[in-house]
């Protein structure tokens, strides 16, 4: 059974002390890793890449940062109710310095970083990326020179994982808490399993790579976290309350801008968010406010906040299943307006992610991305490798690789997977337009300017 004392210890990788959170120049740790994750570059990079609409031209559409933000909001909301209910049942907590406010920084931080690891083009990209080393000559031409494990995370690109990944390295500098980081692994569980138990909610995806193993047993041993399976850990349970926020934000915000496009009718729009609202839906308060757009906004407020009571509600009811690890499935599936998600969500699927627009832009992004990790990786291989083959293209291209790229060692004999994890990281990093453009070049589409 896991208990809270253990689950909100506040050591980092820089420390392993075990030590509780403590305050630091008038900022908790935990308040210290929100700051850490929204000053770090790849953060500002999610104001560059897909949320549903790639390269949004409408000032009104989200991006992944704006959408990160908003999930961190509702995430704090979510947290420090759920802080002021366990607080109240375990008075230990209070004893031992931690506040409502903490819980409420952790689910925000890592709410915050949850998207920190995916690719440019949303979901596309992660399906270009695991694609092109299943199905592309220059990608399973890698098979052989990795581990069968290895091999999964190359062939199913996760971003849960990647976000893991970048939040733990060292080049990135962030050094979050246990306890966030913990909270940020939804799926915390490696890429290949024995058996993946489809009841549970923790094992839909896995969130860390076989080089980050280590990283998270040493986080699940200083935390308390206990194992499903030999492979397998049991959630944190603050992670349900950081895939809720998401799930609120997702569902809503992306009907509202299927809206503010025209994918959506205002009509339809209202009477969706109307059905969450229930009884505290009344058109008539509607009418002093001007346009259609303001009137959404106000729904979309009022239905968020119906959301986060009715999480909270569910958190404090299964919370100590979640300690068990009996309890592992979505939040929003279990409150009262599950089934009104459950009709936005299908909507959206029907007439948002489906539209046009979407799924052109979706396939202009698996040919940029296939483009890229192609140059790339033949490159590679050719210096490498092939090294009969290797020519003065292939010089060239392996100059734009990023600075520290690993370009020494490697050979036959060598395990390549650090070479292409690392490779992945820098397609995978981009922002939407960074890989457009670098496409471009690498193509030979569009030249520098000079």
């Amino acid at each position: 059974m896991m208990n809270w004392q253990k689950l909100l210890t506040g050591g980092r990788f820089e420390h392993k002390d075990g030590s509780i959170a403590t305050e630091t120049q008038n900022r908790s740790e935990f308040e210290r890793d929100y700051d850490r994750v929204i000053f770090s570059a790849p953060f500002r990079n999610l104001q560059d890449k897909t949320q549903v609409f790639p390269l949004p031209e409408h000032d009104f559409v989200h991006t992944r940062l704006t959408h990160s933000l908003e999930v961190s909001s509702v995430g704090r909301s979510l947290g420090k109710a759920a802080g002021d209910f366990l607080l109240s049942k375990y008075p230990e907590l209070h004893q031992s310095g931690i506040s409502a406010s903490d819980l409420g920084a952790i689910v925000a931080a890592a709410a915050l970083s949850h998207d920190i690891g995916n690719p440019p083009f949303g979901h596309a990209g992660e399906e270009a990326i695991s694609d092109f080393f299943k199905h592309h000559p220059y990608g399973y031409i890698w098979q052989p020179f990795v581990s069968h494990q290895e091999w999964e995370d190359l062939c199913q690109f996760e971003g849960n994982a990647q976000g893991f990944r970048m939040l733990v390295s060292q080049h990135n500098g962030l050094k979050l808490t246990f306890a966030t980081l913990a909270a940020f692994t939804k799926y915390p569980r490696p890429s290949y399993i024995f058996e993946k138990d489809s009841n549970r909610r923790s094992h839909k995806k896995f969130g860390f790579f076989i080089d980050q193993k280590k990283d998270f047993e040493m986080l699940a041993s200083t935390l308390g976290l206990e194992k499903s399976s030999p492979e397998c850990y049991f959630r944190h349970p603050l992670a349900f309350l950081v895939e809720a926020a998401d799930d609120i934000c997702y569902s809503i915000i992306d009907l509202e801008d299927g809206a503010t496009l025209g994918l959506v009718s205002f009509e339809e729009s209202v009477d969706l968010l109307g059905e969450i609202l229930g009884q505290r839906y009344q058109p008539d308060k509607l009418k002093k406010y001007a346009t259609p757009t303001q009137k959404l906004a106000v729904l979309r407020a009022m239905a968020i906040g119906q959301l986060i009571e009715e999480t909270v509600e569910a958190f404090c009811q299964s919370e100590e299943q979640m300690l068990s690890g009996e309890f592992d499935q979505a939040l929003t599936e279990i409150i009262p307006s599950a089934k009104a998600l459950g009709k936005i969500s299908r909507l959206s699927v029907q007439k948002i992610y489906r539209s046009k627009p979407v799924l052109e832009k979706e396939a202009a992004g698996y040919q940029v991305l296939e483009g890229l990790l192609e140059v790339f990786s033949k490159a590679l291989n050719h210096k490498f490798y092939q090294t009969e083959m290797y020519a003065g293209k292939d010089k060239s291209i392996l100059r734009l690789l990023p600075e520290g790229f690993p370009m020494e060692g490697w050979g036959n004999s060598q395990n390549a997977y650090p070479m292409l994890r690392a490779l992945v990281d820098f397609i995978s990093g981009m922002t939407d337009k960074h890989a457009l453009s670098l496409y471009r070049k690498v193509k030979g589409i569009a030249l520098p300017g000079v």
